[in-house]
């Protein structure tokens, strides 16, 4: 049962990855409300794309015409989440089934299934609230953190039941490390929460070039209409309703985090690379290349004018940077505290040993 709850921890956490990219595509293509009602679509179980299906879909929905290959997106996005939710479960199951195992996870897999049911009401007041930025912006953080809580769930069963590591993987890290590395965790993550903002309020190009935005370095701005959180219900807010001096103050907050994102992600992997261990590098590694090609896609949005392909990747590139930093969290977490400097060849007492 440890391998079963294993593989299905990893196949879970990669169709949590897959559900975020195919959300960012629905909304990015303008799908979002390509089903008007929820869970079906135009009450059906499949999009409707045979004339007398639509014909009679238009009449059901007179104010939301049918347009097929939306409607098939959206459904499409709704059956991968469900799957999701089946996979989650299952674990939960194993978890309850296993919970008097020393070392199960219990209480991790239960979470997940509260997370994953308050995910889908989001999805419907998604739809039935005409995608509200708040709703949509709190969906999209909900994905994040089920996608995180999949791989930490994932990690820590791999590392405590099957994983043992070998005397040159092992970290040992100074405390302002481990502080370091949670700090780089809350700040990517709040990052992702003022994309989410970007995004979903349709600002991502109110801003157009760079380093400036619009020919000024501090073009005219309404940060109090920008960060409005919750507005008026029965508004459609597909394309945005922000002013455009509303939608400047939300992209420039969205520019300046990246900034910060930049130093605080970039300084964490310096650490780790020179910490003086295999481990260490190839971790600090790994969080610069993430960093790196979610810098370079966000660039890359500006400059080709917001291409879906490259505006979806940047949303996969959040995901993936994301799950680094939880890895290497998990990781750090897992190792001694360092006390005085430890040599990269030294060798290591078992207590240094994964628990």
């Amino acid at each position: 049962m440890e391998k079963i709850f294993l593989r299905i921890s990893f196949a879970a956490a990669l169709l949590a990855l897959v559900v975020i990219v195919l959300g960012a595509y629905v909304r990015l293509s303008d799908a979002g409300l390509g089903c008007p009602d929820w869970p079906g679509c135009y009450g059906k179980l499949l999009a409707p794309t045979a004339t007398a299906d639509v014909a009679a879909a238009n009449l059901a929905f007179p104010e939301q015409p049918v347009e097929s290959p939306k409607a098939w997106k959206e459904m499409i996005h709704r059956y991968f989440a469900s799957t999701l939710g089946l996979f989650i479960l299952a674990l939960a199951g194993i978890a309850w089934k296993q919970r008097r195992t020393l070392g199960q996870q219990v209480k991790l897999p239960l979470f997940l299934v509260i997370l994953v049911a308050f995910q889908g009401a989001l999805g419907m007041w998604t739809v039935t609230l005409l995608l509200k930025p708040a709703i949509v912006t709190l969906h999209l953080l909900g994905g994040m953190l089920t996608l995180a809580l999949l791989w930490w769930s994932m990690l820590t069963h791999w590392q405590n039941k099957i994983h043992r590591d070998k005397g040159d993987t092992r970290l040992t890290v100074t405390p302002m490390v481990k502080r370091w590395a949670l700090l780089a965790l809350i700040v990517v993550y709040c990052q992702i929460a003022l994309g989410g903002w970007t995004s979903t309020n349709y600002v991502a190009l109110h801003c157009w070039d760079l380093p400036t935005c619009q020919g000024q370095w501090l073009p005219p701005t309404d940060f109090r209409e920008g960060f409005t959180l919750w507005r008026e219900v029965g508004v459609n807010y597909e394309g945005g309703v922000l002013s455009r001096e509303a939608g400047t103050a939300v992209h420039l907050t969205h520019r300046i985090g990246a900034v910060i994102t930049f130093f605080v992600v970039g300084g964490l992997s310096l650490a780790l690379f020179f910490s003086g261990s295999l481990a260490g590098r190839r971790y600090g590694a790994l969080i610069a290349f993430a960093l790196c090609v979610q810098i370079s896609l966000g660039l890359l949005n500006i400059l080709l004018v917001l291409p879906i392909a490259v505006a979806v990747a940047h949303n996969g590139g959040a995901a993936v940077l994301l799950l680094s930093l939880v890895t290497v969290h998990r990781r750090l977490k897992s190792h001694p505290i360092q006390t005085q400097a430890t040599p990269a060849n030294k060798d290591y007492s078992s207590s240094a040993q994964l628990n």
